[in-house]
């Protein structure tokens, strides 16, 4: 199949330099906000990127949960894939593709696990049905059918049926530390606008790229 003639151009707006807070981080809030006015899908999905022992990368999307100067967090459950391969590589990479906006967001920086503390409070704000689903779920582990896995959901209903559903020991959070963050504006002709912020000791600097 030759696609080669789906294309658009990017016309909807530019990026200079003289546009970008000196702070990642608020220029990160900003982009979001944007993407949250915009009414886009799922705003907070990314594309996070981990890499087995075997040096194969692998990428899924997941939903970021909050953020702060600390970091960007999300959840799942801690024997699945991208866990394991957490857990010998804790270098990721996280990609918001902001299409409609003709926006990409790729951030670069270290994973690491939260507190049970800090897990619990935001499980606790959970749809009852998702609490359940994260004990039901053997994340990236082959099932037989369908089925089953309504059968266990229906279990653990009836387990937790007159209680508060607890927090797994096998499911938490993850927080990932920026070492850059690249801002990616579609500009018309493919000469697109894009900017690096690096980590240099405690300050951030700030570089164009080619497109």
């Amino acid at each position: 199949m030759d696609i080669g003639e789906l294309r658009r151009d990017y016309t909807q707006r530019g990026l200079d330099l003289d546009e970008l807070n000196p702070d990642p981080f608020a220029q990160f809030e900003l982009w979001f906000e944007q993407a949250r006015e915009a009414e886009l899908l799922e705003p907070n999905a990314l594309v996070l990127s981990t890499v087995s022992p075997e040096g194969v990368p692998h990428q899924r999307t997941v939903l970021l949960k909050y953020f702060d100067r600390d970091g960007l967090v999300f959840f799942t459950n801690y024997g699945s894939r991208k866990a394991q391969q957490m857990a010998t590589n804790s270098q990721v990479s996280l990609l918001f593709p902001w299409y409609a906006l003709e926006r990409q967001l790729a951030i670069a920086g270290t994973a690491s696990k939260i507190s049970a503390a800090e897990s619990l409070r935001y499980f606790s704000s959970r749809p009852r049905g998702s609490q359940l689903g994260a004990w039901v779920s053997q994340q990236s582990t082959v099932i037989s059918s369908r089925q089953l896995l309504e059968m266990q959901f229906e279990n653990m209903k009836q387990k937790f049926l007159h209680q508060e559903v607890p927090l797994p020991d096998f499911w938490g959070g993850y927080r990932v530390k920026p070492s850059s963050f690249e801002f990616w504006q579609g500009r018309p002709s493919r000469l697109h606008d894009r900017f690096l912020y690096s980590l240099k000791q405690d300050d951030w600097a700030i570089a164009r790229l080619s497109p």
